[in-house]
């Protein structure tokens, strides 16, 4: 229940993040977005329709396509997120004004709030619909990154804005997808983002135990080969969290100044075996 409040929670704030974001910066400078808000935009600029209420109704369309690729809780989120997205876009329509005549700086400003929120959305497994929907999905048959995933799919709505706003104002517009991606990522991925290290040492006991002893960090110990030497050798193979890369190199360092390693970000870790277990002496 308490995880239920606090994912609850991160919602509501994404989503008026969001909100922020759409009636404060992108519209009163005349951008858009991608997806569905792209066009749930573009339709506020030719008809005037309330984006609140056509984000609504657009987006429950598309989730009662997609149910069906959704667990019972990441299909309740949605459907929350959705619902509070809009609500907060009709709540802000009327007192959204422009904070900035610098469209650049709107542009910016724009990608980080849209992008923040969303990226709290999805942290709880939910998402705001529309392209997000498709971007789960992408994610889930295809393996790609939410933001990657939304990156396509917005660019293509923005390209077809160019008709509306014009080829400058849909340019800012590719620089606010761009930037809600990359926060996108960073909030979901970004704020425990792993990386997996290859240490090739001649000495892979001792790198292997002090590692073990000050990081509580489980390796995995590979049998290698020399491909110009032939010479056999153990390969040590660890993930860490990012922020935890420098302690790991001066660990190294420590043990064997001279030893090869190499760093790879992963984007997603399956199974058990992470940290070390730790017992009592």
């Amino acid at each position: 229940m308490r995880k239920t409040v606090k994912d609850i929670i991160y919602i509501l704030v994404g989503s008026l993040i969001f909100a922020v974001g759409v009636n404060y910066f992108t519209i009163p400078n005349h951008l858009s977005e991608g997806g569905i808000l792209g066009i749930t935009i573009i339709t506020h600029y030719l008809f005037d329709w309330s984006p609140g209420v056509v984000n609504f109704i657009l987006n429950v369309a598309l989730l009662a396509v997609g149910y069906k690729f959704f667990e019972k809780r990441t299909f309740i989120y949605t459907l929350i997120s959705i619902a509070a997205c809009s609500l907060f876009l009709f709540l802000t329509e009327d007192i959204g004004h422009r904070l900035t005549e610098d469209t650049f700086l709107a542009s910016i400003f724009a990608g980080l709030l849209v992008g923040v929120g969303l990226g709290l959305i999805f942290r709880t497994g939910g998402s705001s619909g529309g392209s997000t929907i498709l971007a789960k999905l992408a994610n889930q048959l295809l393996g790609w990154s939410i933001g990657k995933g939304m990156l396509i799919i917005d660019i293509l709505v923005v390209v077809g804005s160019i008709f509306i706003i014009g080829l400058e104002k849909s340019m800012y517009t590719l620089l606010i997808v761009f930037i809600g991606a990359k926060a996108i990522d960073f909030i979901v991925e970004g704020l425990d983002e792993k990386v997996a290290v290859l240490i090739i040492s001649n000495s892979p006991e001792q790198v292997l135990d002090n590692i073990t002893s000050r990081m509580s960090r489980g390796l995995t110990v590979l049998d290698g080969r020399g491909g110009y030497t032939g010479q056999n050798r153990e390969v040590l193979y660890i993930v860490v969290n990012k922020q935890e890369i420098v302690q790991l190199k001066s660990i190294i360092k420590e043990v064997d100044s001279n030893a090869y390693v190499t760093v790879h970000t992963v984007h997603e870790i399956i199974g058990h075996g992470y940290k070390a277990s730790k017992t009592s002496t």
